[in-house]
């Protein structure tokens, strides 16, 4: 199944929100991360503009968070929390499928110092993706979970139900003189273990033994792909509330599944007589690569003088991923049909051939791994998006304080992301940039991306640091070096933008209206954001006179850049019209806003206005002449025209593939723009850069 058949069946990838708080501050926080991102919004009511011209705390927004997470970043911690080590015993079965189920055994060895007595051990299971939340309740359910203390020697072993003792012979650190150490285990919010150690107290050397998917059912794993999934342990070694992590807390790996669709990826433009590579992926059916494939797929198309390789036959060693070379003809628009066996059949994104055609580097600028609230390493991350996704840019933009350990607050991590994107960096081929998720609660969130060689100089800048808490400090801090701030999912989600800040025109010059969480251009756009607010939308910015050019981004958490849109109803691309693929050609088209935005699919999209490319700032004129140029990757629903607030024209393309167009524009005024949006009948959507009269 192709590209162009995803938007008819896809499940929707649970929005990264509120449950993770339970370990970063108070082991529970409400949320909304079961919202069902496909719906249509209901737009909260705008609030009104305070006397400094700021707008009042949004329905939406969440001071409260930010201030809790503040305070939790800056707690004294007593010296047992997180005392101890943790490690993966054993895994039934040995290699485990992305959702299949399995049972993990644990360890945990107390520390020297023990853990009082009223303490807290907790077992946090990835609260993303679909693991069994741990519960002690029903061996029938999955997740069932048991609990057993193995004192130091000399004294015995014994499991423990939670209203089971053991007295230890040892002296005790805290509680009450000669009592029985008791462990009680629970729920305490959605993949969140907590066992309470009562009466007595544990003493260094002291075991735990967590068997996590102990009953018959089993515990059901990430249904993504992904190495170095943390079943992570914290340590409340005092009782007093506030826990540790343990650094080394036991991680796992969990392999593809069964192949069960293929992708295929062809640049966008290319001149006639070129070589252009294919990229050709069998995955499993949540999107994941490196799906155990061996067979042969046919290639085929119906366009003329195309030279195929012939049929591509991978084997083991290909992980289900290969790229051949394909030699075009003369002026066209090029489809390649990819098919094998049980049903694996895709066709590929338009490419135009053509002596003018000029380049599009597609990228996806915002996504997350298991550093902060995702899947899968940095290493995969970049190796999907250039290997997989056949993107030319990309960059990973974990968050800076959204996850078990803060990015900010990690060296380590954020030395692994600059080196994954100095060693995947490749100049020509595919850009690899270095940057992070800035996540406001209040204001809204933005993404940080930086553009130098040296990569050594580029800081995590904390949205709860009260040195970068607000966008006027995070743009003053990064004002005069090589970096763009993209504000995303601008109308709702997580948490809307606040447009009665204004962007800075200097550093952030396009805004993401289409990702994972649905579309923030217009109330009236094709599979719209959750949690709409009025006033919030990207239009609405353009309405207040910002000049902001468009881009989608994935803000995938699946570790699937790029291809955000296999396992949600949106996901999210940028289409980059630089000549180069470096990250001085991307940033400079960037500010140009020389780009347009897609909710997945590669649509070729060209506008011009009055003899401008799409961004521009054109005089404003009693007449203007309007060229529109689609290439679609599935049959088009219709091609829209949106000038200043509103739609002046939707023209029917009566499914076509490929449709051209020229019309006028209204005359217009200083102040005023017009951008083109374009809707395919599978959902698929495009939107061009805005054009700005002055």
């Amino acid at each position: 199944m192709g590209v162009p058949r995803f938007f008819s069946r896809l499940r929707r990838q649970r929005p990264a929100a509120m449950a993770i708080v339970s370990l970063l501050a108070a082991w529970s926080c409400g949320g909304d991360a079961d919202r069902d991102a496909g719906s249509r919004p209901t737009a909260a009511t705008e609030p009104a503009a305070t006397s400094n011209g700021a707008a009042a705390a949004s329905v939406a927004s969440r001071p409260d968070l930010a201030q809790m997470l503040r305070a939790d970043s800056t707690a004294a911690r007593h010296e047992s929390d997180g005392g101890g080590r943790a490690w993966l015993e054993s895994q039934e079965p040995a290699v485990i499928h992305a959702g299949e189920r399995g049972r993990w055994t644990f360890l945990y060895e107390t520390g020297p110092l023990g853990i009082a007595a009223g303490g807290m051990i907790l077992l946090q299971v990835s609260p993303f993706w679909g693991w069994s939340t741990p519960q002690v309740e029903d061996p029938s359910q999955p997740g069932f979970t048991t609990v057993a203390l193995e004192l130091a020697p000399p004294q015995e072993t014994r499991t423990l139900e939670p209203s089971s003792t053991v007295a230890p012979t040892a002296a005790i650190p805290e509680g009450t003189p000669g009592a029985p150490a008791t462990l009680e285990p629970s729920t305490l919010d959605r993949q969140l273990l907590g066992i309470r150690v009562t009466g007595g107290a544990l003493r260094e050397g002291d075991r735990v033994r967590i068997v996590y998917g102990a009953g018959e059912a089993r515990a059901l794993a990430d249904r993504f792909a992904e190495r170095r999934s943390r079943f992570w342990i914290g340590v409340d070694g005092d009782g007093d509330g506030r826990r540790a992590l343990l650094p080394d807390s036991p991680a796992v790996d969990i392999a593809a599944g069964p192949p069960a669709i293929v992708v295929a990826h062809l640049p966008s433009a290319a001149a006639p007589g070129s070589v252009v590579p294919l990229t050709i992926a069998v995955l499993d059916a949540a999107g994941s690569a490196g799906v155990e494939f061996t067979g042969t797929l046919q290639l085929s198309t119906a366009n003329k003088g195309i030279e195929l390789p012939g049929d591509v036959t991978l084997a083991a060693p290909d992980r289900g991923v290969r790229r051949v070379d394909v030699r075009v003809g003369e002026t066209d628009v090029v489809r390649i049909h990819v098919e094998g066996r049980s049903g694996l059949e895709a066709d590929t994104n338009p490419l135009v051939v053509s002596p003018e055609a000029q380049r599009i580097l597609w990228a996806d600028l915002h996504g997350h791994t298991n550093l902060s609230d995702g899947t899968g390493t940095p290493e995969e991350y970049f190796q999907y998006a250039r290997s997989v996704a056949a993107l030319d840019v990309c960059a990973l933009t974990d968050h800076d304080h959204w996850g078990m350990v803060p990015l900010s607050k990690s060296p380590e991590m954020w030395d692994e992301i600059r080196a994954q994107v100095a060693r995947f960096d490749e100049p020509g081929r595919f850009v690899a940039l270095l940057g992070f998720e800035w996540t406001n609660w209040v204001s809204g969130h933005r993404h940080v991306l930086y553009f130098d060689d040296d990569l050594r100089s580029n800081a995590v800048l904390s949205s709860i640091d009260p040195s970068y808490e607000t966008p006027a400090l995070l743009w003053g801090a990064l004002r005069g070096g090589r970096a763009l701030t993209v504000a995303h999912h601008p109308a709702g989600g997580p948490v809307p933008i606040d447009w009665s800040i204004p962007p800075d025109p200097e550093l952030e010059p396009v805004v993401e209206v289409a990702s994972v969480h649905g579309s923030s251009e217009a109330p009236d756009a094709p599979i719209p954001i959750y949690a709409a607010v009025a006033g919030r939308f990207a239009r609405d910015a353009l309405d207040r006179g910002f000049r902001l050019g468009f881009v989608g981004s994935g803000d995938s958490h699946d570790g699937h850049p790029g291809l955000a849109h296999l396992a949600s109803p949106s996901g999210g691309v940028a289409a980059i019209l630089a000549a180069d693929a470096t990250r001085g050609a991307v940033r400079e088209a960037l500010r140009a806003r020389r780009v347009y935005a897609t909710n997945g699919p590669r649509i070729v999209l060209r506008t011009v206005l009055d003899g401008a490319r799409m961004g521009s700032s054109v005089p404003a004129a009693k007449e203007h002449r309007l060229q529109i140029v689609v290439a679609a990757t599935a049959p088009l629903e219709r091609v829209d025209v949106i000038q200043s607030g509103g739609r002046i024209d939707s023209q029917r393309a009566a499914g076509r593939l490929f449709w051209t167009f020229e019309r006028e524009l209204a005359p217009t005024r200083p102040g005023e723009y017009a951008y083109v949006r374009v809707v395919q009948r599978d959902g698929g959507a495009a939107w061009s850069s805005p054009f700005f009269f002055e």
